[in-house]
């Protein structure tokens, strides 16, 4: 691990005379708690770091709930899909049916009479199917059927299958059940990767919500301190003015100077209440829970190999199982197409016992034999080129799928390519801008100290204070660039350089 020494407050140490002035101006001009002080109403909290505010975000942020709520989505259908699989128990029936109407009964003459029918029946089946690997169905069912009707001719009957085993089966048509399985496994993999994704999307937003908060709070810090400097360098100069030792301009140029320090402490204490707000609003808090951070200065200094980056990422990015299920989808469109515009049939047989009696004790004995087979065949003679045009939409979709399929192959290695380039880049640049920080800090003292004692003028001291806000503003945002920079590069590959394994 590298490190930079902590940054403390940078600015200048005004002269004894001039201290008291510029703590009385900040005290008037900016009574707000700062950064790291929780509101006077809450009591204190322990500050939290940017690895402590990532895993509150995704043990308690609404983003983390939402992906792992998809996530138990995802291995709920799993686990109803399997259980499918397996054998079925279902009890199905009518209990019962009332009919009432006057019918049309044809008589042994030939002739036709409407008789009046009041019927009730009723029917209970219970059944035990298995799905077969093959994509048929084989069943076991038992039934009890009753009917009664009244009138002149009035009946009871009862009709009884105790046992019957079937079969029904596709030819020629697409086995669901065995693409099914074949897809399952990559959907159950794209679920876990896109979770992992999109845990690591949200270590990727927390960092950027942390150093907003950050930077709002240094710049706000600095906004106290250029506002406190600068009513003190006014004061200094309105007594100068009134010696004659300076122009009227510079005292105005002076006082200007101190508005726009005012108005930039308003701005800040603004950006800083709503980089606080965003904040908690990512970890899930409420909106007045006292929240407090603080940024170490380890920096971790790993090794990144871009050739590295781009076989992890293509070894466990989600989009590589998105490309690779979605190809699988494609293949079995064309299965489909070809097969369900062909030449199919369906078989349906079963065997099994029955009887009927008047009477219920009597309805299962003297058991009957009964069987049934079915061959249902469709060929379809005339289609005017609808089945080969169905087919060839399929494969060409097949191949627009399979060239998106590159493309985004390409795109996740290009990505996981800079992604690795960046993370070099800004650790660079961490450390210019920090060393640049140290020098601009240093510089703006010098240049304070050098103008109370009147050897600079006072445009260099100003150019002094912009360099120093500027150099500070650089180095907040290359910190923050940095760590994002960190966490893009593990959402991108879900690769934990630091520890040399995969995220899990």
């Amino acid at each position: 691990m590298t490190s930079r020494h902590p940054r403390h407050a940078r600015h200048p140490a005004p002269r004894p005379a001039l201290l008291l002035g510029a703590c009385c101006a900040a005290l008037v001009l900016a009574p707000l708690p700062l950064a790291g002080q929780a509101p006077a109403a809450a009591p204190p909290t322990a500050p939290i770091t940017l690895a402590r505010a990532i895993e509150m975000a995704q043990e308690q942020g609404r983003l983390a709930r939402s992906a792992r709520a998809t996530l138990e989505a995802a291995r709920f259908r799993e686990d109803a899909f399997s259980s499918r699989l397996l054998p079925q128990l279902s009890l199905a029936g009518t209990l019962p049916r009332y009919d009432r109407a006057i019918i049309p009964v044809v008589q042994p003459d030939g002739t036709t009479l409407f008789r009046p029918l009041d019927q009730t029946d009723a029917r209970m089946t219970a059944t035990v199917s298995q799905r077969l690997p093959t994509g048929g169905d084989l069943y076991v069912s038992s039934s009890l059927a009753t009917l009664s009707v009244t009138g002149e001719q009035g009946i009871r009957t009862w009709s009884s299958t105790p046992v019957s085993i079937g079969l029904r089966h596709d030819i020629f048509r697409p086995n669901t059940t065995g693409l099914d399985r074949r897809e399952r496994p990559v959907i159950s993999e794209l679920a876990e990767r896109e979770y992992r994704q999109a845990r690591e999307d949200v270590a990727v937003q927390t960092a950027m919500r942390f150093f907003d908060l950050y930077a709002a709070r240094v710049a706000l810090d600095n906004a106290v301190t250029n506002a406190a400097v600068n009513d003190t360098l006014y004061t200094l100069n309105s007594g100068r003015y009134e010696v004659g030792r300076i122009a009227e301009n510079d005292l105005l140029q002076s006082e200007l100077a101190l508005l726009r320090s005012r108005t930039g402490l308003d701005g800040a204490r603004l950006e800083y209440d709503r980089a606080l707000a965003a904040l908690r609003l990512a970890l899930g808090l409420a909106p007045d829970a006292p929240l407090e951070i603080t940024v170490t200065p380890d920096i971790p200094d790993y090794p990144v190999d871009t050739a590295r980056a781009v076989a992890e990422a293509l070894r466990n990015s989600s989009n590589v199982s998105e490309v690779a299920l979605r190809q699988m989808q494609a293949r079995r469109r064309v299965t489909e197409a070809r097969l369900n515009n062909g030449f199919g049939a369906t078989v349906e047989a079963s065997v099994g016992f029955n009887a009927t009696a008047s009477q219920f004790d009597l309805a299962y004995r003297n058991l009957l034999e009964a069987r049934h087979v079915a061959v249902t065949v469709e060929i379809p003679l005339v289609q005017w080129g609808a089945a080969s045009a169905t087919v060839q939409a399929a494969r060409a979709d097949q191949r627009a799928i399979e060239a998106q399929g590159e493309v985004s192959l390409e795109q996740t290695a290009q990505d996981a390519h800079f992604a690795a380039l960046q993370l070099s880049q800004a650790r660079r640049l961490l450390a210019l801008s920090a060393k640049a920080d140290t020098v601009g800090a240093k510089r703006f003292e010098v240049a304070y100290n050098r103008y109370v004692i009147g050897r600079i003028t006072m445009d260099n001291l100003y150019l002094s204070q912009s360099e120093k806000d500027a150099a500070l503003r650089q180095y907040v945002d290359a910190l923050r660039a940095y760590w994002v920079a960190h966490y893009r590069l593990r959402q991108i590959t879900l690769f934990d350089f630091e520890k040399g394994e995969p995220i899990r």
